[in-house]
């Protein structure tokens, strides 16, 4: 009896087996047939890269001695690595080289140097273009803007800031001179 027991427990496991290779059997063509009816996919792809908009430093500068006739000027490019389009603000703090105690003068002694400030800042949108300005000192005291229209900078600023003639006939007052020009960017 218990062999008889035996046979037909094997016999109904082999049928499960049968059956669920029958099942594997029977499921796989329907799967086939749906892969072989899809003639295209669409993948989504995404990514971000983070907006930056940087200055490097500049170093401050030494007229030495100040004439009073111009001519003197001095140029500095400036690392400026901007991956977004920008606006640019500058800022003077006297809008001349201005002596530091009397900066309207003292007498029929001028108190100050005029300059201009030459801007190139070569920018990408999609094609390279080179944005100048050029400012008068004391346009920069209000602060002054200048947009990348819609570019991307790529090769740095060049700035080029010159002294005028000193207006007075007399000439400069004895002392120190000195200026201040912030310049800032912004993400637009």
């Amino acid at each position: 009896m218990r062999r008889a027991h035996h046979g037909v427990r094997a016999r109904i496991a082999g049928a499960a087996i049968g059956a669920a290779v029958l099942v594997g059997l029977a499921a796989t063509p329907a799967t086939a047939q749906e892969i072989a009816n899809v003639k295209s996919v669409d993948i989504a792809v995404q990514g971000s890269i983070a907006q930056r908009c940087q200055m490097g430093t500049i170093a401050a500068t030494d007229f030495g001695r100040i004439g009073t006739t111009g001519n003197q000027g001095v140029q500095q490019r400036i690392q400026l690595d901007c991956n977004v389009p920008f606006t640019m603000q500058i800022k003077a703090q006297n809008g001349a080289l201005a002596h530091s105690e009397l900066p309207n003068g003292q007498g029929v002694y001028a108190g100050s140097v005029p300059y201009s400030l030459d801007v190139q800042l070569p920018v990408r949108r999609p094609t390279p273009e080179m944005i100048s300005r050029v400012f008068e000192g004391r346009m920069l005291r209000g602060g002054q803007a200048i947009s990348s229209n819609g570019g991307i900078a790529m090769d740095g600023l060049l700035l080029k800031l010159s002294l005028e003639n000193v207006t007075s006939e007399a000439g400069l007052l004895a002392g120190h001179y000195g200026e201040v020009i912030e310049i800032t960017i912004a993400p637009n």
